[in-house]
């Protein structure tokens, strides 16, 4: 493995980290962070003036998958529904899981009977996922904030607007400090750095923003909360140090001097690793330059 030191905790907890979001964001008391959030990803478009927390866990569909995910389905006033979803590893087939994941949503509001009458009368549906270290590949370019609907193919014109779906790449976040305008700028850059500080900056000091950094203190935390998040954090830094070493060996072996013979076996106990871990055949054939059908065989 690249780096053998288990990691670190700071003064503050990485949001980012599936205990962490769940206490910062998944709890009654904390619902304004997540409003004061959701209201700054959609941008004017969608104002959230409450939310209720449904049933948000899925039992059974992601036993196997192998990374931490988190979905958080939100009710705003009008009855919007949102479906949060925090993804820290990279998983195959994650559009096919956004779309099962919304489709539920959809489904599950039709009423047992007098179909008829309801006459599908559907509530809007948005899944908000927030993606890091992963790409959706939906273009080459810096945008990390997708904003996804259905639209008429030729014209671009939206068909259906009650179906939506924005997916935040972290790491095609890279402004810094003082580059940050809006106010979703800084909740993105919370997010990916407030692990790493020590104190809450001045730019920050709004109430929302410090009643975070207070949640987030580790020392605020129980015996209990920081077994779980000391657990979470060495869950999320053991996939790391495996996509790591996958890269070390796949691609600076791979591409620089072609996969020797002798590191054949070691690429194929990779790509099964990552195969177990949900990667899609294609970012594994990416990292250990293996082929898609040595892949599919594994």
């Amino acid at each position: 493995m690249p780096d053998n030191k288990p990691p670190v905790t700071g003064k503050y907890i990485d949001p980012l980290v599936d205990f962490a979001f769940k206490k910062i964001f998944g709890s009654e008391p904390n619902k304004d962070l997540l409003i004061a959030f959701l209201n700054e990803v959609f941008r004017g478009r969608k104002h959230i003036a409450d939310l209720v927390y449904n049933k948000n866990e899925h039992p059974g569909d992601l036993k196997d998958e192998g990374a931490a995910i988190f979905d958080l389905l939100c009710t705003g006033a009008n009855g919007d529904k949102f479906l949060i979803e925090v993804q820290r590893g990279r998983q195959g087939n994650f559009k096919e899981r956004a779309l099962f994941y919304t489709s539920r949503l959809i489904s599950d509001q039709a009423p047992k009977g007098r179909r008829s009458e309801w006459a599908y009368s559907l509530t809007e549906v948005y899944l908000v996922a927030l993606l890091e270290d992963f790409t959706l590949q939906i273009s080459d370019g810096k945008e990390y904030l997708h904003d996804i609907c259905l639209c008429n193919r030729e014209t671009g014109e939206i068909f259906y607007d009650k179906l939506g779906y924005i997916y935040l790449e972290l790491n095609k976040f890279v402004k810094e400090d003082v580059d940050l305008v809006t106010d979703l700028d800084k909740w993105l850059y919370v997010l990916k750095n407030m692990s790493r500080m020590d104190k809450i900056p001045a730019y920050l000091r709004k109430p929302i923003f410090e009643k975070l950094f207070s949640i987030a203190e580790y020392t605020n935390l129980t015996k209990e909360e920081k077994t779980m998040y000391d657990s979470s954090l060495k869950y999320k830094w053991d996939n790391k140090n495996v996509l790591d070493y996958a890269k070390e060996e796949g691609i600076q072996e791979g591409i620089e001097r072609g996969i020797e013979k002798g590191k054949l076996e070691e690429a194929m106990e990779i790509a099964l690793t990552l195969k177990k871990m949900g990667f899609s055949v294609e970012d594994i054939a990416n990292i250990t330059r293996l082929s898609v059908e040595e892949i599919k065989k594994l």
